[in-house]
């Protein structure tokens, strides 16, 4: 059996027709160029604007003409993650699906679930010959994932209708009405290299195994940080058993939780023994401490091949210990919403090169001065480190609105449908909708969709009862929409 032949079958087909495209952030244009082609062979109005973003329209059935107009909106890019045993290029290589029990999964990457089965479910909505509805619109974005380009840059007056439904939700019976907002921060430390004199065996050491995630979502399960970890393990082998740091490469998504972390470096060779011992002593701590969240945690070293420069002892210092002192993970929870994260830091990439450490994250917070302070933090870590910050692509969170018309509207629906109340939710992620309200401050806006687990992870997966339910869910609300 495959995808195809799941249930509701329209949405499991544009599914798979998405997993069929290479889609990472960056590299949008061919399934925007399929998305735009989608909608003119439906015979419906089809705008591309000059970023990519797809606008598709579909006039009301008869005797709904004069519903408020909804738009449902979702976001074409994935995030491409994989497991090192994977053999898989993100912008050449379909997606592999496969049904495992209840769940969609993928064969060793990130599935794309996070946004293809929104978007499919928008796609749905188009090519259904029996539904009932207002005018509707679909509204699909490029590059939300590494910048949300595609809500920045969307124009005024593009859109026609009165309600968004932003279909980027990850559980299914809980409704979105506020979301955190973000940062991104690029710190680097200038460092020194030394030529080797003296007898050296260069390793390379290793750190995997995490489980990662996104950055968001996840950051309240407290998972393991590889490059918090490799820190970690560098930190005694250089300060005190005279070891040399030659490289740093850790993570390569901003909102994913880095998974691997590499350094290559130079143990002397009259004190192997002794680094032997302690990098065994400090995988076995890390197995102890993260048991429960990275039970395959796996911290070990591997022989590499002879190098002839390292960075310098005060220059390899500065920057470990700029990663091990910077913020990471929740910083503050949420005073308004018992149990949300507020403040976090995800500390995802950590790079050495052209004589920089590179330092890469994404900040977030539904309290925009609290970002900032966590900004000003991380700034101060850096240049006491004699390094520097550069903080950009910020955006505001969702403020939640609980008097929302089609908050209301959309509750009553879900009661009547399965006999119990959605609950009512903000989310410590980045949604499109509080960008959206600065080009179209009069949206009614609500996010919803079916449950994903482990997304911006190999682990991703999607729920397949909760895509139909969903899809039940979304054609009742289509009926019962709001008049003018």
């Amino acid at each position: 059996m495959t995808i195809k032949e799941l249930k509701p079958e329209l949405v499991w087909k544009n599914f798979y027709e998405l997993t069929r495209i290479p889609r990472p952030s960056k590299h949008e244009e061919k399934v925007s160029e399929y998305l735009y082609n989608f909608g003119i062979s439906l015979g419906l109005e089809t705008i591309k604007d000059e970023l990519g973003n797809i606008i598709i329209r579909k006039p009301a059935t008869p005797g709904m003409e004069d519903c408020k107009g909804v738009i449902f909106q979702g976001h074409m890019d994935m995030v491409p993650q994989k497991n090192a045993d994977t053999v898989h290029d993100f912008v050449s290589d379909p997606i592999e699906t496969w049904i495992d029990g209840e769940w969609v999964k993928a064969k060793g990457t990130t599935l794309g679930a996070d946004n293809g089965i929104g978007v499919a479910m928008g796609l749905a909505v188009l090519e259904s010959k029996d539904l009932k509805h207002g005018p509707v619109e679909v509204l699909v974005t490029v590059d939300e994932e590494t910048g949300m380009t595609g809500a920045r840059e969307l124009k005024p007056g593009l859109l026609k209708g009165d309600i968004l439904i932003n279909l980027d939700s990850e559980t299914e019976g809980e409704l979105y009405i506020g979301c955190a907002g973000g940062m991104d921060a690029t710190a680097e430390i200038p460092y020194s290299t030394a030529e080797v004199s003296g007898e050296y065996k260069a390793y390379r050491l290793n750190v995997k195994g995490l489980k990662g995630g996104h950055s968001g979502m996840d950051i309240i399960l407290c998972r393991a940080n590889a490059n918090k970890v490799a820190a970690r393990v560098l930190l005694p082998l250089l300060r005190d058993l005279g070891v040399k740091l030659v490289d740093f490469e850790g993570g390569n998504m901003r909102n994913a939780i880095p998974r691997e972390a590499f350094a290559t470096i130079l143990v002397p060779v009259a004190a192997e023994a002794d680094v032997m011992a302690k990098i065994e002593e400090i995988a076995a701590t890390v197995k102890k401490e993260y048991a429960v969240t990275d039970p395959e945690a796996a911290v070990f070293i591997e022989d590499a091949d002879a190098v002839k420069v390292y960075i310098s002892d005060e220059d390899a210092l500065k920057g470990v210990y700029a990663v091990l002192a910077c913020p990471d993970g929740v910083e503050r929870m949420s005073d308004q919403m018992p149990g949300l994260v507020e403040t976090s830091n995800n500390l995802a990439i950590v790079k050495t090169e052209g004589g920089r450490f590179y330092v890469k994250s994404l900040l977030r917070s539904s309290v925009d001065t609290a970002k900032d302070l966590l900004a000003e933090k991380m700034a101060a870590v850096f240049a006491l480190a004699g390094g520097s910050v550069v903080f950009d692509g910020a955006y505001s969170g969702w403020a939640p609105n609980s008097a929302s018309p089609i908050l209301h509207a959309m509750k009553k629906v879900y009661t009547d449908l399965y006999g119990k109340e959605p609950a009512v939710m903000a989310i410590h992620a980045g949604l499109e909708c509080g960008i959206f309200s600065g080009a179209y401050p009069d949206w009614d806006m609500v996010s919803c969709g079916p449950t994903i687990m482990s997304p911006h992870s190999p682990d991703e997966r999607v729920n397949i009862a909760s895509v139909e339910k969903c899809w039940d869910f979304i054609k009742a609300v289509l009926e019962n929409i709001p008049r003018r």
